[in-house]
């Protein structure tokens, strides 16, 4: 019985991740290592590029795969949802106002109460 715990392609895709971090901190440390060499948009620039190539090469590993399928399974679901109306959004939001206030005002209320029974059962006040 031959059992292979990882694929011949799973290898490859762990040296993608690495040379991935490593291109990624190797462009932020020369973004502030040129920071007085080179005007910044130019170092903004070269620091966008790195990072849109290492998502390309994340993308060609199997992990980036299936976050990439994920995203567009996430975007479908969006469609999906039935987004309330600025009429119901309105009133949805004045009603947790208005019961915010009323909850605020109960515990305002009980909070005097107790402590002016404290006050009395000390004899602070009278």
């Amino acid at each position: 019985m031959k059992t292979q715990a990882e694929a011949p392609t799973a290898l490859f895709d762990v040296v993608k991740q690495v040379f991935s971090v490593v291109f990624v901190v190797a462009a932020v440390a020369a973004f502030y290592y040129f920071s007085e060499a080179i005007p910044l948009v130019y170092r903004v620039i070269g620091l966008l590029i790195v990072v849109l190539a290492v998502v390309g090469l994340m993308l060609t590993t199997d992990i980036g795969k299936s976050v990439w399928l994920f995203i567009l399974e996430a975007k479908q679901e969006v469609r999906k949802v039935i987004w309330p109306t600025r009429e119901e959004t309105m009133r949805t939001t004045l009603l947790v106002f208005a019961m915010v206030t009323i909850v605020g005002l109960i515990l305002w209320f009980l909070d005097m109460f107790l402590f002016w029974g404290v006050r009395l059962l000390t004899g602070q006040g009278g």
